[in-house]
């Protein structure tokens, strides 16, 4: 039996119609039951549902959020955060006008957005939380991350864009499939830094850890582990990643990586 189960969100844990299976929570809460920690490993902020899910999952523990920029634990509100390059920020705040593009920017429990319309709305509801058209100098706390929120097409073109002393953590959702989410933290931030600084934290060996994701920005921390998971519906270079394979999402497929967790 594994010591860490690190599970992703959108398209692993969440599927389509942003649904999650009720075999896939029992699962969970089995191997929890049975002594194995779970985190939620996620692009997403440790806010709306993203924060729910980790609550549900280990109200008591460690969960990575906004690819590794955020380690937080909900229950008490520690966090052990990775600031954003102040220096960067200015620069893409710029770019995003002048391309006319959405850019996020998010502190640990609050964001911040260039463009109001309905791509930042319809991602307001995907996460869970109020659509607020805030702009970015009325956060107050240390930005963490930023966020490119753009159509699928568009993807190629930002990633080749100069993000210097910067690291792009592409990734999607099933319940926005034709939106493009390119996570922006510190150089050298990401879910597999943060992981390994969790199961330290637990005591658990790395090659006693199991990742399960389906997107680019789950390579780093599938790299990282033992036992990498790609989900059926996973892209490319998560399934390259990977040591197992496991069905669709909306077929159970986290169900059945956790399944193998316990046998490991």
């Amino acid at each position: 039996m594994l010591g860490l189960i690190c599970v992703d969100v959108d398209g692993t844990l969440v599927g389509t119609g942003n649904v999650i299976r009720d075999d896939v929570w029992a699962a969970l809460a089995d191997a929890r039951e049975k002594g194995v920690h779970i985190a939620l490993c996620s692009g997403r902020p440790a806010i709306g549902n993203a924060r729910a899910y980790a609550q549900r999952l280990d109200p008591d523990g460690w969960h990575v959020f906004q690819n590794g920029a955020s380690v937080v634990k909900v229950s008490s509100g520690e966090s052990l955060s990775e600031a954003f390059p102040p220096q960067a920020l200015p620069q893409l705040i710029g770019r995003a006008h002048e391309a006319g593009r959405l850019l996020e920017v998010y502190t640990d429990l609050e964001f911040a957005i260039t463009h109001p319309g309905d791509l930042a709305e319809r991602h307001a509801a995907l996460l869970g939380v109020p659509y607020e058209a805030r702009t970015p100098d009325s956060l107050d706390g240390t930005v963490v991350r930023v966020q490119w929120v753009v159509p699928r097409t568009d993807e190629p073109a930002v990633v080749n864009e100069p993000h210097d002393g910067l690291d792009l953590h592409p990734a999607g959702s099933p319940v926005m499939p034709e939106v493009s989410f390119i996570s922006v933290t510190r150089a050298g931030v990401s879910k597999g830094s943060a992981i390994e600084r969790i199961a330290a934290h637990y005591g658990v060996p790395m090659d006693r850890v199991m990742m399960v994701g389906d997107g680019e920005n789950d390579v780093t921390a599938m790299r990282v582990v033992g036992h990498p998971v790609a989900m059926g519906n996973a892209d490319p270079p998560a399934v390259a990643a990977s040591r197992y394979r496991v069905a669709h999402v909306d077929d159970g497929g986290l169900r059945e990586a956790v399944e193998l967790a316990l046998t490991l």
